[in-house]
């Protein structure tokens, strides 16, 4: 059994790495997955389990705090470990630094939507949100559209936005925060928010033709984003049907609400790479909801694994 670190993890990960794999595990068949919440006080214990004929089998478990961001000193508000087991066999051959994968695993989907998704000449991305997982989403959509050359951030928080700006400056990166959230959603290209809302943020009224919207905050049935105008507005398509429908309310409270159907979901992950579902057109607003899931830890797991082992 081997240990990986996030160094260890970082060695041999790159975007376009992650996105691949996680392309490649989509041309599988789909995986059996099961998932267990417990919440207490606010703080969240979730693990998910997942397998995949004839690559892999994997658990991750991570508890979910938030207010340790604000703790001093500062810990991760994402904490826990995968663990991937051989298929054939059944032995673990490894243990994996969970906020890591989660990290590379939860940017490379919305990534991997993006590239089958969004228009290929977008220039303006919006972030809605400043926390740990907005870098990663900035530079996971940049890998795949590095048509966008300029990126707004809306945070609750300004001092938080405006060290995100700052960093992708120094980076190179045309960056700016944004105060007026109406305002940016109706001037972007692409959206993507990953805040801990329960209430909508994004409203559909203020979207342009040919926007991509990537929703990855909501995980919970109290949670969502944007509100039902976006959802109508826009083809809809989620990473997974079995860990979104059901389970999240950016999905669920506009269903009970009537506002939208199972059947408006014109596809998941599987169908969007193997061609089955897609953009139709230029002016066509997409709306992607990034649900997650332990089959993207196991893909991106095991990708990590073969590049270690073969390194």
């Amino acid at each position: 059994m081997h240990i990986v670190t996030g160094d260890d993890i970082r060695s041999v990960c790159s975007w376009p790495f992650a996105v691949e794999a996680l392309r490649a595990g989509h041309l599988m068949k789909p995986a059996d997955l099961r998932d267990s919440l417990v919440e207490n006080s606010g703080r969240k214990m979730l693990v998910r389990t997942a397998w995949i004929e004839g690559l892999a089998s994997g658990v991750k478990a991570v508890t979910i705090y938030p207010d340790n961001p604000g703790a001093s000193p500062p810990r991760p508000s994402v904490q826990g470990q995968v663990l991937l087991f051989d298929e054939a066999e059944g032995h673990v051959v490894a243990v994996l630094e969970g906020v890591d994968l989660t990290a590379w695993k939860t940017a490379g989907d919305s990534a991997l939507g993006s590239s089958c998704l969004s228009r290929i000449d977008i220039r303006t991305m919006l972030m809605l949100g400043a926390g740990s997982m907005a870098r990663p989403l900035i530079d996971a959509h940049r890998a795949v559209r590095p048509s966008l050359d300029h990126v707004m951030i809306w945070n609750r928080s300004a001092p938080r936005a405006e060290e995100l700006a700052a960093a992708l400056a120094a980076d190179g990166v045309t960056a700016e925060v944004v105060t007026d959230l109406d305002a940016a959603v109706a001037r972007a290209d692409l959206i993507s928010s990953a805040t801990m809302s329960t209430e909508p943020l994004i409203m559909g009224e203020m979207l342009r033709p040919g926007t991509h919207v990537d929703l990855v905050g909501a995980y919970t049935p109290a949670m969502r984003e944007a509100d039902d105008a976006t959802l109508m507005r826009g083809r809809l398509f989620v990473d997974s049907r079995a860990t979104t429908v059901g389970h999240i309310g950016e999905l669920m409270i506009p269903m009970a609400a009537g506002a939208i159907t199972e059947a408006d979901i014109q596809g998941d992950l599987h169908d969007l790479v193997q061609g089955r579902s897609g953009r139709g057109s230029a002016d066509e607003i997409t709306v992607f909801k990034n649900g997650g899931g332990a089959h993207l830890d196991v893909m991106i797991a095991h990708a990590v694994y073969l590049a270690l082992q073969g390194r």
